[in-house]
């Protein structure tokens, strides 16, 4: 078993590696094209940056696919199933439209049938839902028209999902990448747990998925230099839609050997047989609820449901005070919690401290929400491995033995560099203006601006 983990682990370092070289010339690429619109009074960001990061990702695909195919222990995937093939060429459909969307801003509605023809697509080649397990009843076949319908529900819903969250810098590539990682524990147990081939495909999909968002994720991490843009937003949701589809329906509860013992036993093996179910829904909960949410807020406003504002989750987490960093951390807790919580209650559904951990998890997650004032403070000895804003201040004339007024007067110049010259604060930077050798802080070979004071260069963001 652990020659299959070294190819996974292989194969999710080439997408990484392929997607990271990539997303630098790409950036070069979408500044020369001109892929950088203007500042929109939704967005969050106060300077012009270019998108486009989606073909540094599509790239991170196909790498990931060539060498899963040339590995030994993968190489069944592609030959006893064609799931691979129909996910490429539904990603290379949807990867297309969004290209077309970050240079030339395509209707919504367009955008919508090219989901749905992706998903079709994928359909056709073998890639959806034959049949489910529904608690109770057992398995249920679907009909041809059932299980396509059921497929592009899924797709389009898991794609604009991922599409609507991401608002932030990193919050998008982080949060699939933690649904990623739980649906790989979930699909490699059911595979070389139970011996269950057909989850291999799901597998591979997933493993190829965290190297996507893992190897975008330096680029894009606040500040960010590069977006994704629609056309790496909705690629990782179909790859994400894809790995649900391709385990969902395909376990075998014979195969699974579940009953054995008593009838309550038997009902308790069961659940990773109905996981399937659940799992789309769990490793997509933040996004998907922030969509409904969303589509109930502007149809209730008079307003179409595709319309952009100001509304979703992680506006409202920095109008209530929390920092662009604490924002994208607090849904990246919640997306783990919810997600690992499932895949491990699916593993050991009769243990009660499971259920208690996630409880006490939910409760210092709702914690910290409340607190967006609070900032931790790290131990002395720790000062010099964490960043700045986590240290404790200090006063110089304590360190050097000077008189407070002497070490008030050694602080005034970086106070005067903060202060205005009526002693406030000054107001907001203006914005720069859009240009090559003006964006995001940084030209198109040159790094990016470097500020004194982040917790400043923060406030100004919200």
């Amino acid at each position: 078993m652990g020659q299959p983990v070294r190819d996974y682990l292989l194969t999710l370092c080439v997408t990484a590696a392929v997607t990271y070289l990539l997303t630098g010339p790409v950036r070069k690429f979408a500044i020369a094209v001109g892929a950088m619109p203007a500042i929109r009074a939704r967005d969050v960001h106060r300077e012009p940056t270019p998108r486009l990061g989606g073909i540094a990702m599509f790239g991170g695909l196909c790498a990931g696919l060539i060498v899963a195919d040339h590995l030994s222990n993968l190489d069944g995937v592609f030959e006893l199933s064609n799931e691979p093939r129909a996910l490429l060429s539904g990603a290379a459909l949807i990867w297309l439209i969004g290209v077309l969307d970050d240079k030339f801003e395509i209707d919504a509605l367009i955008k919508l049938g090219g989901q749905m023809i992706a998903a079709a697509v994928m359909v056709l080649q073998g890639l959806t839902i034959l049949w489910l397990p529904i608690p109770g009843v057992g398995t249920v076949p679907l009909t041809q028209w059932q299980g396509t319908l059921l497929t592009v529900a899924l797709v389009v819903i898991t794609i604009n999902a991922v599409n609507f969250v991401d608002g932030l810098d990193g919050l998008a590539a982080g949060m699939v990448c933690i649904a990623a990682a739980a649906l790989f524990l979930y699909t490699y147990r059911l595979w070389y747990g139970y011996g269950i081939e057909a989850a291999a495909p799901a597998t591979l999909f997933t493993a190829i998925l965290m190297g996507m968002c893992l190897g975008f994720l330096p680029h894009n991490m606040h500040p960010a230099r590069i977006f994704m843009g629609d056309s790496g937003s909705m690629l990782i949701g179909l790859v994400l839609a894809a790995g649900a589809i391709s385990v969902t329906g395909q376990v075998d509860p014979d195969a699974m050997k579940l009953f054995a013992g008593s009838e309550r036993q038997a009902t308790h093996a069961m659940l990773p047989v109905f996981i399937p179910l659940l799992l789309p829904l769990t490793i997509i909960a933040i996004p998907a609820a922030d969509l409904v949410l969303a589509i109930v807020r502007r149809t209730w406003n008079g307003q179409s449901p595709f319309a952009a504002d100001r509304g979703h989750l992680h506006h409202r987490l920095l109008e209530i005070g929390h920092s662009h960093s604490r924002s994208v951390l607090i849904m990246y807790f919640w997306s783990a919690l919810i997600a690992f919580g499932a895949v491990g209650y699916s593993v050991h559904s009769t243990s009660m401290w499971i259920v208690l951990l996630i409880v006490g998890l939910s409760a210092l997650g709702l914690i910290l929400l409340l607190m967006p004032r609070f900032t931790p403070r790290a131990p002395r000895w720790a000062e010099r491995v964490v960043p700045p804003r986590y240290r404790r201040r200090r006063r110089r004339g304590t360190e050097t033995g000077a008189e407070p007024s002497q070490a008030l007067e050694s602080q005034q110049g970086p106070l005067d560099d903060q202060m205005g010259q009526d002693g406030h604060e000054p107001g907001p930077r203006p914005p720069i203006a859009a240009g090559v050798s003006g964006v995001n802080g940084a030209t198109a070979i040159g790094p990016r601006s470097r500020f004194s004071d982040r917790r400043k260069a923060d406030s100004t963001r919200r």
